[in-house]
């Protein structure tokens, strides 16, 4: 999250010169710092020397392709990370999701809308503060430290992972829609999808060491939702 004493930082990366101009103008309208990247090499750069808070991120850039940007911003920093991909990639939207971009707009795009989404994901509800209680045995999920650990192993979850777990954790034993879970997890003028959210949910429970087919943690109530499992269940 953003620190109180700044705006918000921005990394706006596209190859295209026109398009990264329309979306910085949107975001510095909303009070944002925006910085501009047009290849992956020099993404990657940015993202190093910048820390952004979110990153806009082109899938198809030259150097190299936004999904190894990704993978490579994910080794050293956690910004959220909204990918630009074409109507055709849904595959490139699915693995970014995996390797952890949190949201995506597809092209052509509203430059009205990205930044409303750039926006959602600014304002996204974070948990309260210190160790949940009722959780299941063996997990530990501290908010203040936004630390996880399973059986005392830290383990690393991103932004959006966190804000998810964090969600189920406010109501052990609780079913939430994913409705729910989106709102609880983005607030309710995040405009991403139920897809989205799976793809995310699938991401916490490989770190978590879970099985959906018999789960220690996050259940799935098929029709439903997902709940956390409290002790005892």
């Amino acid at each position: 999250m953003a620190a109180h004493d700044r705006p918000a930082r921005v990394l706006v990366v596209d190859d295209e010169p026109p398009i990264r101009a329309v979306v910085r103008g949107f975001l510095e309208k909303d009070g944002l710092e925006v910085s501009e990247a047009g290849d992956g090499p020099s993404a990657v750069e940015a993202a190093r020397s910048i820390g952004p808070d979110v990153i806009v991120l082109d899938v198809m850039l030259p150097g190299f392709d936004g999904l190894e940007v990704l993978r490579r911003v994910r080794g050293f920093s956690d910004p959220m990370v909204v990918l630009l991909t074409a109507r055709t990639e849904e595959l490139d939207r699915i693995v970014g999701l995996r390797i952890g971009a949190d949201d995506y707009v597809t092209k052509p795009f509203s430059a009205a809308e990205l930044a409303a989404r750039v926006g959602a994901l600014l304002r996204r509800r974070r948990p309260a503060t210190g160790p949940a209680a009722g959780v299941p045995d063996g997990l530990l999920v501290d908010a203040t430290r936004h630390l996880v650990a399973v059986d005392g192993a830290r383990v690393e979850l991103t932004a959006t992972e966190f804000a998810v777990l964090a969600a189920l954790v406010r109501d052990p034993g609780v079913v939430l829609s994913r409705q729910q879970l989106l709102d609880a997890a983005w607030g309710d003028d995040w405009a991403g999808g139920e897809r989205t959210l799976e793809v995310h949910v699938a991401n916490l429970r490989r770190k978590l060491g879970d099985d959906s087919a018999q789960p220690r943690f996050v259940e799935t109530v098929r029709g439903v939702g997902y709940r956390l499992r409290s002790p005892g269940q």
